[in-house]
């Protein structure tokens, strides 16, 4: 189960077109992108833990401190522009086959 909401979750933010306009960009969190990245390494001692280019060219990053208890999700657009999609505690990686994912016959 927890499988499908994790995959879920990144559909979900991919199906929300991460390429951020202008004046999307003013109603969230947004700055460049090393800002953002020093920021949350400053502030919440958050990595990247997982990384994806969109098929507009946008960068997807997840980042998470060691030990999972805080991670944000952030998209960068080819500008430099970065922008906060999400934040939370508790983040757990998980390491599956795709074809466990698949229902069985």
């Amino acid at each position: 189960m927890a499988k499908w909401v994790w995959i879920i979750g990144l559909a979900l933010v991919f199906s929300q077109g991460p390429s951020i306009s202008a004046s999307a960009a003013q109603n969230r969190s947004c700055d460049k992108r090393q800002s953002v990245i020093g920021h949350l390494a400053n502030k919440y001692k958050e990595a990247t833990v997982a990384i994806g280019v969109t098929n507009t060219g946008a960068l997807v990053e997840v980042l998470s401190t060691g030990d999972g208890l805080t991670w944000t999700i952030i998209v960068s657009n080819p500008d430099g522009m970065t922008c906060l999609l999400a934040t939370g505690e508790g983040w757990r990686s998980i390491h599956s086959n795709l074809a466990d994912l698949e229902p069985e016959a």
